[in-house]
């Protein structure tokens, strides 16, 4: 057998230990009114700060990786940029305060919610233009879309429901009531369940997507901690289904979820008032924005370790990934 040089064993088990995807991690930061750019190829190690509008928080990558969404809230717009320069490309309308926003599948209409005057505007990408502005329940927060892009749920902070909107005719199909101060929407990838996380009620509903009936209600305890301070917000399932993680807040944790069982398996303790969260492409990472420390956390997924932090704006709040 040929044996190799210690030069070239060293060479291969570098390439291995690279990433197997070369990526960027955009953090908006809220007060800061600027996006934080992170190289995955250097460590993420922070590349670019660039200026954006007023008040950035939900970011999306659309799904070529060409183009970064921002919500800029206080100039009640949505705006565009590409992703490999950082150039400004255009704005899109949009109705005041959008806060959170998703990007249907096929990468040709954007979901904003409009938390000042209880719509979602749905916007057509190819053209630039206003589609719809759909009415919901009271100050409208999360996005999420199902997989096949059909469906898009919206949830109402203070009328505490999660909206199920028809892509096609643009009507709400259903309403399912859920705990106090529903944050975000997070579809399992096969479509089968919803996330709803509710901020104050300090809860996640599950929803089967068939029927619309809530099948589990995932609770939070953490020793030392008061309850109050345990705030579901950010969502977010693995591809495979059998991990979902949620960001809770003032608690400074994310909890790990089994999915076939529903039970809490961990807490990791990240930054300070954990926010939002956001894969990486091979799923071996999750980053999360940690909104009073100006930080966002890196979690190895396998072992569910907290393995990084790095500094970023002033209160960080988005975190979107491209996809390649």
């Amino acid at each position: 057998m040929r044996r190799l040089s210690v030069a070239v064993l060293a060479a291969l088990l570098a390439s291995t230990a690279s990433p197997a995807f070369a990526y960027k991690v955009f953090v908006s930061n809220e007060k800061g009114n600027d996006i934080t750019v992170l190289d995955s190829e250097k460590d993420f190690s922070v590349i670019d700060t660039f200026k954006v509008g007023q008040r950035p928080r939900g970011i999306a990558v659309s799904p070529d990786g060409k183009s970064l969404y921002v919500c800029a809230s206080d100039d009640d717009t949505i705006q565009e940029y590409d992703t490999e320069t950082h150039a400004f490309k255009r704005t899109l309308p949009s109705g005041p305060d959008p806060e959170l926003l998703v990007v249907s599948p096929s990468g040709d209409q954007l979901y904003a919610a409009n938390e000042d005057d209880n719509l979602v505007t749905v916007i057509d990408l190819n053209s630039g233009a206003r589609l719809a502005e759909i009415p919901v329940g009271v100050e409208p927060e999360g996005m999420g879309v199902s997989p096949d892009g059909n469906t898009i749920v919206n949830t109402s902070e203070t009328t505490n429901m999660a909206h199920f909107i028809d892509r096609d005719s643009q009507q709400i199909t259903a309403n399912v009531l859920v705990d106090s101060r529903p944050r975000f929407a997070q579809y399992k990838q096969d479509g089968s369940e919803i996330w709803v996380s509710a901020e104050i009620g300090g809860t996640v509903s599950v929803i089967d997507a068939a029927t619309k009936e809530i099948t589990h209600k995932i609770t939070f305890e953490i020793p030392g901690i008061r309850s109050e301070a345990i705030q579901p917000v950010g969502v977010r399932i693995s591809d495979d289904g059998t991990k979902a993680y949620v960001a809770l807040g003032p608690a400074n944790r994310v909890a790990v979820i089994d999915t076939s069982t529903y039970e809490v398996t961990d807490y990791l303790l990240v930054g300070q008032r954990v926010w939002q969260l956001a894969f990486s492409p091979d799923q071996q990472y999750l980053f999360t924005t940690n909104g009073l420390s100006n930080d966002i956390t890196i979690i190895d997924v396998a072992s569910d370790k907290a393995i990084k932090s790095v500094q970023v704006g002033q209160q960080p709040w988005g975190v979107a990934v491209t996809p390649n």
